[in-house]
């Protein structure tokens, strides 16, 4: 599903990462873990096409993914990649209902699917009761499954997390670790989370580990 190889990235003098190359199976889930600036986060933000490489190639699903468009990558990014990160990022003056028909609409799915569509995936989140509730009236794990609902909607092929429980209590936690498992044996998707909780990437289906801007041997 995912084929990245060669990929180096610099921010100024510092090198960031390295000649990475890695790969990822269809319905596979990869932790990446490792010390703050060993390259997680950025290697993750390439993956997702958020940021651009200095060289390589990254290709998904069979589209090389940096060979499209400006408005070819966003298209791909809203229908393919689902993104899930520690603080959330919903929007607040919306609900969260609202914050998760958002993609579904830059999708240009009818305003009544996406509704339709949002409510029975927070419904399967256990948040039936919170649907018209803006993110500051939901709680830190309520307002990361509307966040992981959202990532969702579009039924994307892949599923990049980056610390997405990082800042939740031990049993929220748990939970929302089981919740990427449960939506892969659902949905299919292949799931890539950059974590530095070893519990999470015990889970993984594989464990790679990051220094310097390399994977570990």
């Amino acid at each position: 599903m995912i084929q990245a190889t060669s990929v180096t990235k610099s921010f100024g003098p510092v090198n960031v990462l390295r000649g990475i190359d890695f790969q990822a199976a269809d319905r596979e889930v990869v932790s990446i873990v490792g010390a703050s600036g060993a390259g997680k986060s950025t290697l993750l933000q390439i993956l997702g096409s958020l940021s651009r490489p200095d060289t390589g190639k990254v290709i998904i699903d069979g589209t090389d993914i940096f060979s499209l468009s400006s408005d070819a990558l966003a298209d791909f990014r809203n229908r393919r990649i689902g993104f899930v990160f520690q603080f959330h990022h919903l929007l607040p003056e919306f609900t969260a209902l609202e914050n998760v028909m958002i993609p579904a609409l830059i999708a240009r799915k009818g305003a009544s699917d996406a509704r339709r569509q949002a409510s029975e995936l927070l419904s399967s989140l256990g948040l039936s009761h919170r649907l018209e509730h803006k993110p500051a009236e939901l709680s830190g794990g309520e307002q990361q499954r509307v966040a992981i609902a959202r990532a969702v909607i579009n039924r994307p092929s892949v599923i990049l997390a980056d610390e997405p429980s990082g800042n939740l209590d031990s049993n929220t936690k748990k939970d929302i670790h089981q919740l990427f498992f449960d939506l892969r044996d659902r949905f299919g998707q292949t799931v890539i989370i950059v974590t530095h909780d070893r519990d999470l990437a015990a889970m993984s289906d594989r464990m790679l580990e990051m220094r310097d801007g390399l994977f570990c041997n």
